[in-house]
């Protein structure tokens, strides 16, 4: 029986020999594991074409859920006038939750077999929310932005909504529904509220 080597005692090897054990190896060539738009099945009970359809419907939510959340932390910063206190505070609390969403999303997407949009490059060339200007807006213009924005997702979830229940993915029905509709209402709400005639909220 071929006995093991004993281990060479750390005080008699070369620093570097002691490194190469501790060392990071950075050096890792570069390759996709899964390309994009490719789906990895798993045992769901859906089909491939089922998921495949159902990422692209959430990758294009997620994608318009990342630019308005972005938004809100912009106008969170930017924001002035009498109202400051108020929408500043309001503004990052939507945000938080736009962050809740894009984790449900990202999650849905990948429970798929499908790949989630990350990278802001990507997020800008599949949105289809319209970007605003860099420099700094009234409030009430602000408001309507993000106003706007909602909507846009709030048509979005109700049609894809309608798609996967029609496909049988009941998950991904109840992501746009139970998450992204009822967030997206209700914050739309919350916004318009501060641009009725009574309020000091005006371009």
């Amino acid at each position: 029986m071929a006995t093991s080597r004993p281990k060479q005692p750390a005080s008699t090897r070369s620093m570097s020999e002691r490194q190469k054990e501790v060392k990071p190896d950075l050096d890792q060539p570069s390759h996709e594991t899964q390309k994009f738009g490719e789906i990895v099945k798993l045992p769901n009970g859906l089909s491939e074409k089922v998921c495949k359809e159902s990422v692209a419907l959430l990758n294009q939510c997620l994608a318009d859920t990342i630019s308005l959340r972005d938004m809100y932390k912009k106008h969170h910063w930017q924001v002035v006038g009498p109202t400051f206190n108020q929408l500043h505070l309001m503004y990052d609390q939507h945000y938080e939750g736009q962050v809740l969403l894009v984790d449900i999303l990202a999650e849905r997407i990948q429970l798929l077999g499908g790949i989630a949009l990350a990278m802001a490059a990507d997020i800008a060339e599949t949105t289809k929310i319209k970007r605003p200007p860099r420099g700094r807006e009234p409030a009430a213009v602000q408001l309507k932005r993000l106003a706007e924005a909602h909507e846009h997702i709030i048509i979005g979830a109700r049609e894809a909504a309608e798609k996967v229940d029609k496909s049988g993915d009941a998950g991904s029905n109840d992501v746009f529904v139970s998450n992204v509709l009822r967030t997206n209402e209700l914050q739309v709400w919350f916004l318009t509220e501060h641009l009725v005639a009574a309020s000091p909220v005006s371009a």
